[in-house]
């Protein structure tokens, strides 16, 4: 089907700016075209500002795709690729994913205080005081982590075995890990402020953490830019189920 030069236009620019075309966003185009061109200019703001490098972009898309309250795999391969291609390397891709698989412990950073709450309402007056090893664990966090935060003391008090074993965990790639500090506290703020998460205490708790290892205003909103065009894979996702439906009815999709 022949495009307009209205859409020849959105289409030449797509391409320039995204370097990639195909579907969903030929039917898109021929369906709605002032969408695609209203996209392109919402994609394009972090990519004209650049407070962080393409390479970075890339991880942030990665790491926002990746994690557990989003699994999008179209965008885990896309920007996997668009990563490599901007020369990320395999060990920054890893710590990326290894980054974005701590999201589950917000299980026990909301459970836990909820839990307290129940047990107060039946009785529970003071916390326990913590024990030496207690102690040792909290030193621990704060060393390799570098902060605390009041959220980590309920769990540290009733659950020390589950304490000790994240801490495990989420200090991997902070011990084996390139990326810098600042970087590693943005890569948790772009899936936390990410649509299909939106945890708050822990976006505030890594600004707060990412502004102390030196990031910008203008970086951490970059990041949250980033993470606000994830509502387009309602188009990526839905519009070749569209195309798929209409060329089983026969119709074209004009």
């Amino acid at each position: 089907m022949s495009l307009t030069p209205r859409q020849e236009e959105i289409k030449s620019a797509f391409i320039a700016a995204r370097g990639s075309w195909g579907e969903p966003w030929e039917t898109t185009l021929q369906i709605d075209p002032e969408f695609v061109a209203a996209y392109l200019k919402l994609y394009l703001v972090p990519w004209k500002k650049n407070h962080l490098s393409p390479k970075f972009k890339e991880l942030c898309y990665l790491a926002i795709s990746g994690a557990a309250t989003h699994l999008y795999i179209p965008g885990i391969r896309a920007h996997t690729r668009q990563a490599l291609a901007y020369g990320a390397t395999p060990q920054e891709i890893l710590e990326v994913l290894e980054l974005a698989a701590t999201l589950g412990i917000h299980a026990m950073n909301i459970g836990v205080p909820i839990l307290v709450e129940v047990l107060v309402e039946r009785g529970r007056t003071e916390p326990t005081p913590l024990s030496d090893h207690q102690q040792e664990l909290k030193a621990q966090f704060t060393k390799t982590r570098g902060y605390w935060h009041d959220f980590w003391n309920e769990m540290l008090e009733l659950d020390p075995e589950m304490f000790e074993a994240y801490t495990e965990f989420s200090s991997v790639p902070w011990r084996t890990g390139t990326l810098t500090p600042a970087e590693k506290e943005l890569i948790y703020i772009s899936y936390d402020i990410a649509a299909t998460h939106l945890y708050m205490p822990g976006t505030k708790l890594h600004i707060r953490n990412a502004l102390n290892h030196g990031a910008t205003t203008g970086e951490i909103l970059e990041v949250m830019e980033l993470a606000s065009v994830l509502g387009i894979h309602a188009v990526t996702t839905g519009v070749p189920i569209l195309t798929e439906e209409l060329a089983r009815l026969g119709k074209s999709d004009q």
